[in-house]
Formats: C-alpha cells, structure tokens, sequence
C-alpha cells in the first residue's frame, strides 16, 4: 500500500486545499498520473501518483484542507481495478459507476448511496433541490463517493423538463451557501488589505491615443502571425512602453525594505490573468530581454495555463511592476492596487471612440484611459505623473520605443 501525501508546493507553503478528485477509489491509476487538484495561496496544482495501481482510499475529501506531508490517499499497487472496485463496494456501501450506461432498473441504487451517506448532499445540490421541490433520492449522484452534485440535480430537471418557478416553495423560502475561502482567495484578500494598510497609496490617471498601435496591428499582424505563430496584441505594446518609463523613472521598479530603497536593474513585469478562482500575475522574468512576439507568446501561454491551473509558485512569485487590463471585462476606468512590495501598477481600460481636440479640430478617435496607482512613500507626484506621460508618449509614437528616445 502506497500513501499519497501532499507534496512540497513551494517555500513557506505549509497548508494546501484539496480541490476535485480527478479519481475515485477503485479506479486504476498510473504512475504520474494526476489524482487531486490542490490549491495553495499561489496557485492550483495537481498532486500525481507515485506508484501504478488502484486508488483504494481517499482520506481527504474535495473542500477540506491539509498540510504538506499529510496522507490524503492511499493506492494498492498489487491490486487491480476490478477487485479494487469490489471491495471499496463493500466497504463503502457505494456501486461503482459502470462503464456501460445502467439498465433503467439499476439506476436508483446511486440516489440511495447519496441521500444514505452523511453530508453527502453537497449545498448547491440541496439548494436546487429545495427549489424544485425534489429529494435527494429520486436524483442520480454521480459525485466522487457517491455525493448528489449540482450537476446530477440540474441535468435531472433537465431531463424531466421541469422549470424551476413551477416548484418554488409558496413562501419565498431563501437560502444562504457558506463556502469556505480558498488559500489563492484568502492570500488575495491578505494582500490587498495589507497594501491598503502599510503603502500610501495615490492614482493618477492620464489617456492615450491608440490610433497609432491599432494602424501598426492592422499593419502587421498577419505577417506577425505567419511568422511568431501568436497574434499581436496591445499588451506587448504596453510591456515595452511600461519598461521604457521604468528606465525614465527606476523609482516605480523599486522597492522598500526595511529602511531602505532597494532600486533594481532588471525589469520583471507581472501581468494580471483573472482566473475561476481569482486573479494571479504571473511574471515575465527579464522582460526588457523580450521582442514583442516572446512577450505575446509568454503572455497567451500564461493566461491557457492559468484557466488549467497549470501554473508554478514560482511563475507567480517577485515581479517588479505590475499592469492589469480591466479593459477586456469592459472596465472603463478604475483604481488598480498595487501588489506589494511593489511601487507601482499601471491599469488599461476599454478602447473607446471618443471626440478629442486636435489642432484645434475636434475628430473622433479610439481612447483608452490609464491609471497608474503608485505608493507615495516611495514615488512623489511629478514621477507619478511624468511615468504615466511617458508611457501615453510611446503609446501614441510607438516608434519612440524602437529608437529609446
């Protein structure tokens, strides 16, 4: 018998929460192959088998939490699936869920094992079958240990072609769902509310003319496409205006620690991707280094791993400068926070066509607003200012950033 343990998931990391099950007990599972998604306050990751064989035991159920080192599992490498089912069947009181679809006259045994099993009706479930009107028991579980899902009772109401108004109860009844914070949700709230505590945080705020990047990706993101295989999109554009400005203004790229300013000559860029679970930013190491098809490439490779989550603590860990694009939600304008011990976050903003002033003339352009928020004991106003000037400059005559000047 092999224990599945959580394994080290980064440094300082001592507590993770186990996300879903991929397996149940009784499958057959091999080596490396992955078995539960855990959760740290960094990221999602999943935890692998060790050994070939079956998963007999789940020690830790999806929701809860456990440290590294914990047992979470357990697999019988001498076992095969067929009699590892069975007896996980006894001992559980739990059918294993057949690789044909059940005869009609089998199917009811599921319900029985979920509305039988403690606690085994998760909340969502019960609250949708509350609305419906409907017992657990008449609903087939399809959750790792029999557990009755949201799922299993949606896709029964679909199934029987009811609508959720017709069984409402006559009072109105409401409900309320208590779900535990996860770690990446909890460190975010942690941080937050620390950089509101120990920074003194100002935004200033500035808009930039994206006629000329539009024309230049208009230009040239066919050609840009045939030859890096991504598309060209406006983040590098703002990647190698923010490093620009950094140059011009090292105080953003620094940090405080302890008494002292720590200034630095690398340029680590974090870029925020929202995910299902919340928003992380994972960082471009050395940015200044990449032409604008690797920052494309790493950026869209970070956002397809981020909804997989498949990034590492280590992609989301440092950075020296932050910039968050609230404009693809429709944001027009906001306040960023910066994520400490960073002096700086620079937002983006929905594109708009707006009338502005030129040579005396009002024409219609397509306007983005920017904000730069900015910590006050580091960054006085004039550089706050002059770096989001400089950044609306090289946004406007992105050729300033070919030639750095």
């Amino acid at each position: 018998m092999t224990d599945v343990k959580v394994p080290s998931v980064g440094e300082s990391i001592t507590e993770v929460f186990l996300g879903a099950w991929l397996k149940k007990p009784g499958d057959t599972v091999a080596k490396d192959e992955p078995l539960v998604e855990v959760e740290t306050d960094k990221a999602t990751l999943e935890v692998a088998a060790t050994e070939a064989g079956v998963l007999t035991e789940i020690l830790v159920e999806e929701g809860a939490s456990a440290n590294v080192g914990d047992v979470i599992a357990r697999i019988d490498e001498t076992a095969t699936g067929s009699e590892a089912a069975a007896a996980t069947s006894v001992k559980e009181a739990e059918p294993a869920t057949p690789a044909q679809p059940a005869p009609p006259q089998a199917e009811p045994a599921a319900p029985a094992a979920a509305s039988g099993e403690p606690g085994a009706v998760m909340p969502a479930a019960q609250r949708l079958l509350d609305q419906h009107g409907l017992d657990a028991g008449s609903v087939r579980a399809t959750g790792p240990g029999g557990r009755l899902l949201k799922e299993d009772v949606e896709r029964h109401v679909a199934q029987q072609g009811a609508a959720p108004s017709a069984s409402l109860p006559a009072t109105g009844a409401r409900s309320e769902e208590a779900v535990a914070m996860s770690p990446l949700r909890r460190t975010i709230a942690r941080r937050l509310v620390e950089a509101q505590q120990t920074a003194a945080l100002l935004t200033t705020f500035n808009e930039a003319d994206m006629t000329a990047v539009m024309q230049l990706r208009s230009e040239y993101k066919d050609a840009f496409e045939k030859r890096y295989g991504v598309r060209l999109g406006f983040m590098s554009f703002f990647v190698k205006a923010a490093i620009d400005a950094l140059k011009t203004i090292p105080q953003l790229n620094a940090e405080i620690r302890d008494e002292s300013i720590i200034y630095k000559d690398y340029y680590d860029i974090a870029v925020a991707v929202s995910t299902k679970k919340g928003l992380v930013t994972p960082v471009l190491r050395n940015a200044e280094a990449m032409s604008f098809a690797e920052v494309e490439a790493a950026i869209g490779d970070f956002g397809a791993r981020a909804q997989e989550n498949k990034l590492t603590p280590d992609e989301l860990t440092g950075g020296t400068f932050t910039i968050s694009n609230g404009g693809v939600f429709g944001s027009l304008l906001s306040t960023p926070i910066v994520n400490p011990p960073q002096s700086g976050v620079l937002g983006m903003h929905s594109i708009q066509q707006r009338p502005v002033a030129i040579d005396g003339e009002v024409v219609i352009r397509p306007m983005m607003y920017l904000a730069l928020t900015y910590d006050h004991r580091i960054v006085d106003g004039r550089e706050a200012v002059t770096f989001l000037k400089r950044i609306k400059d090289a946004i406007e005559r992105p050729a300033r950033m070919l030639i750095e000047v």
